[in-house]
């Protein structure tokens, strides 16, 4: 098959609803999507904190956090294999191989990003901001939401090159999903799987997808900058 018909034939399974190569798409969108919603709650905590507070080890553990965001992802699936295999600590759960170890390994990787870009975002924040709170009657977590939400448009930045992120990831995903057809097979496992078979009109139509959706993410960071710079 020539590039050209692998192209048009990608399209038609695309533009033709192929259940198969929508049911990758669809694991691929539900895993990231809950990785994420996972990862944020503690990451911005996290993040949040880091900038506002002065802790012994805090220094270190800044050190650290920028050093997670070159962490490689087979490294991550290396850890989380041996952590949920049978002799492994959580061998009980029996989340090998499934969407749950997927979505644990994802938010995993987008942890640091979050936590590292809302620390930076909340270190750009006027420190008055707090202060006047504190001065009107706010409690701490109060306080807290109001420096965030100076900080939104730089924390939804966040969200979302962390959902990029997660999304394109294909180590993790495949050391502890396992690639199993109809269950844990996503879109970039299916990529390499169908290339590595020879079989590129699939691998072209996941791929336009992954470039599709990464161009939105993109678009929408783009956009959440543009407000921050404005507002």
């Amino acid at each position: 098959m020539t590039l050209s018909e692998a192209t048009h034939q990608a399209f038609v399974l695309l533009l033709g609803g192929d259940p198969k190569l929508w049911g990758i798409i669809w694991v691929s969108i539900r895993v990231s999507t809950l990785a994420l919603i996972s990862a944020v709650p503690l990451a911005v905590l996290s993040g949040f904190v880091l900038a506002t507070f002065t802790f012994p080890g805090r220094r270190a553990l800044v050190v650290i956090l920028q050093t997670l965001l070159a962490l490689p992802t087979v490294i991550v699936g290396l850890v989380l294999y041996m952590v949920l295999s049978r002799q492994g600590p959580l061998g009980e759960w029996h989340w090998l191989f499934t969407q749950e170890a997927m979505i644990l390994g994802q938010a995993v990787l987008a942890f640091p990003i979050l936590a590292a870009m809302t620390l930076s975002a909340v270190q750009g924040v006027d420190k008055r901001a707090a202060e006047t709170a504190k001065t009107l009657g706010a409690s701490r977590l109060q306080a807290m939401w109001t420096v965030l939400l100076e900080a939104r448009f730089a924390v939804l930045v966040a969200i979302a090159t962390g959902f990029g992120r997660v999304l394109s990831e294909i180590g993790c995903a495949m050391m502890v999903g396992g690639n199993i057809a109809g269950v844990t097979r996503n879109i970039t496992t299916a990529i390499a799987l169908e290339t590595s078979k020879g079989e590129f009109a699939q691998g072209i139509a996941l791929g336009a997808v992954l470039v599709v959706l990464a161009l939105a993410v993109n678009f929408a960071m783009n956009f959440f900058q543009g407000k921050g710079l404005t507002r």
